[in-house]
């Protein structure tokens, strides 16, 4: 039995906690919200995030951090990524001892450009921990609380490290795969929520499964070409943390990002869809950052500039679609041999 700490408790963090707990370990649950915290201890349920699930007698959810990494062997980071350098900066003060960091946050930081992990390193003290581990792939919060079978990989610089994520985690229903491609899977994680507010809001125009086809496949190339130029391994795309999460997030009604693009898709504005969301939605903060990226590295994403126009430009949705179904032709290999290319050239 290990002693666990996850940090963030919407539905994510829940259902990672609620995995932790049937494997048997020891998992607290930490919320910046003391009232939150008291509600989950007090009824075993997180009706705001994960509706309807049982959360486990022995999970303990804790409003004070230090109590919250007491004696922990691993800390799950599970925060929104505008709350990534905050929790770091807070963890440095109050933990004493080295533990394993895992990180479950599908973003990239708007201006900076860092993913995730490197975030994490730039804030938290070097002293302790060894190497970040990512946590990524298609998995909804809600399905993973029910025990559906979903499957995931764990990435990091340090192979043993990825392999402790991987013994924690794994059971019947939970299967953790292994990479070293960081980049890859923290990338694929990430830009997937763009792609999946462009697919809802190709069925909130009324569009069918030939656009959103179209959509997630031009998408998936789009995330391949930053991800190489990046130094990601282009086989990593079409594994868990890149087609297999592109799917499921682009195609489910669990899907926070879906959910919101197929709200502007039926005319409402930015503000509006994210107020009545009621949760973060990564996916806006992530096409800013991309957007950013593609036009400093001169970087070719039709798709997540057009999202871009719609969200921060007030651009009409079938305006957009109009302008991508009439750009110049192309060869569709021609994305394949860049990608290729860049790859073997780095």
């Amino acid at each position: 039995m290990e002693k666990v700490a996850i940090l963030g408790a919407g539905s994510w963090g829940t259902a990672l906690a609620m995995v932790l707990s049937d494997n048997g370990h020891d998992v607290r649950l930490w919320t910046h919200n003391q009232e939150h915290a008291g509600k989950i201890n007090q009824t075993h349920k997180n009706e705001a995030y994960l509706p309807g699930i049982t959360i486990p007698d022995k999970i303990t959810a804790y409003f004070d951090l230090q109590q919250a990494v007491e004696g922990v062997t691993a800390i799950v980071i599970v925060v929104p990524t505008k709350a990534i350098r905050d929790v770091c900066i807070k963890l440095n003060k109050v933990l004493k001892h080295k533990v394993t960091i895992i990180h479950g946050t599908k973003g990239i930081e708007p201006n900076t450009l860092k993913r995730v992990s490197e975030m994490i390193e730039e804030e938290l003290s070097a002293e302790l921990y060894e190497d970040v581990v990512i946590l990524s792939g298609p998995s909804h919060a809600e399905e993973v609380s029910q025990k559906h079978p979903t499957t995931v990989t764990a990435s990091s610089k340090n192979l043993k490290e990825a392999e402790k994520t991987q013994d924690l985690f794994i059971n019947e229903h939970f299967r953790v795969y292994t990479s070293p491609d960081m980049v890859g899977v923290e990338l694929g994680g990430a830009l997937k929520n763009i792609i999946a507010l462009g697919a809802g809001i190709s069925d909130g125009l009324g569009y069918g499964d030939n656009a959103k086809a179209a959509l997630i496949t031009r998408g998936l190339a789009e995330i391949a070409r930053l991800g190489t130029s990046m130094g990601a391994n282009p086989l990593t795309f079409i594994g868990l943390a890149g087609v297999g999460d592109l799917i499921v997030t682009c195609t489910s009604v669990h899907s926070r990002n879906w959910k919101a693009g197929n709200l502007l898709g039926k005319g409402n504005n930015l503000d509006n869809v994210l107020a009545e969301m009621g949760m973060v939605v990564e996916g806006v903060r992530t096409t800013k950052a991309a957007n950013q990226f593609a036009n400093k590295q001169n970087i070719d994403m039709p798709i997540t500039s057009g999202i871009y126009r719609i969200l921060f430009e007030d651009a009409d949705p079938k305006d957009v679609v109009d302008q991508l179904m009439t750009r110049m032709r192309r060869h569709e290999m021609e994305d394949l041999s860049a990608v290729l290319s860049n790859r073997y050239s780095n």
